[in-house]
């Protein structure tokens, strides 16, 4: 499952880890991103020294066994973590499918929790990327949050997967599986016990980010002619 941040992408790695047949992995190329390019993100010395970060491991453990004896494995993954030089050759063979989120709101959200911000990190541009490079299927947060049953059902479908009602629901607090990050990122998906529901209407952006909504809105719209 590939997305930039503030995008459904933890409630849906809850929602897929509630399911008895699933291990989870959360963004597992963060740590060696963060090693590789000195970016200056919450929680950076705490990041690598808490997760791997050769991205050559990373990638071996991606096409590995899968943990915890489970049949599936879901991983979370942000095409922006996916540098130059760090290999993509393991999602060759895995079912990819790209999380969307309108870019004013991924722009509020993201602005909420880090003071600097740049459109490479929202992941606008390398998302569009990847997805011409690998392909797969796109969904829209916005989809999921209006009918969460239906889009799961349909994304299930989709990738011939049994639907598992334990995907709507899970108990409240952290996972073992969250990255260390979570302590900054992740405060209001412990809360949740499901999906949120609709959105309201799209936020406004303030002026200094007005160059990055319109540089990353048609990459966006493009994604989204192609949703299920």
């Amino acid at each position: 499952m590939w997305s930039g941040p503030r995008n459904l992408s933890t409630a849906m790695m809850y929602a897929f880890g509630n399911r008895a047949d699933f291990a989870v992995w959360d963004e597992p190329f963060y740590a060696p991103y963060l090693k590789a390019t000195g970016a200056n993100h919450p929680m950076r010395d705490e990041i690598i020294a808490g997760h791997e970060t050769d991205p050559t491991i990373v990638a071996q453990r991606c096409l590995g066994t899968i943990p915890d004896k489970k049949l599936h494995f879901y991983m979370k993954h942000m095409p922006h973590h996916m540098i130059a030089g760090f290999p993509l050759d393991w999602a060759r063979d895995c079912i990819n499918i790209h999380l969307i989120r309108h870019p004013a709101r991924v722009i509020a959200s993201y602005g909420a929790k880090r003071d600097e911000m740049t459109l490479e990190d929202i992941g606008f541009t390398q998302q569009a990327a990847l997805y011409d490079q690998i392909g797969g299927l796109v969904i829209d947060s916005a989809d999921i949050r209006a009918d969460p049953e239906r889009m799961l059902r349909k994304l299930c479908d989709a990738i011939d997967l049994a639907f598992d009602p334990a995907m709507l629901a899970w108990p409240a607090g952290p996972r073992a599986a969250d990255g260390v990050w979570a302590a900054h990122w992740y405060n209001a998906v412990h809360r949740s016990t499901g999906f949120a529901s609709v959105e309201g209407p799209l936020p406004m952006v303030d002026d200094k980010h007005h160059e990055m909504l319109a540089k990353a809105l048609p990459l966006y719209e493009k994604m989204q002619a192609r949703k299920l």
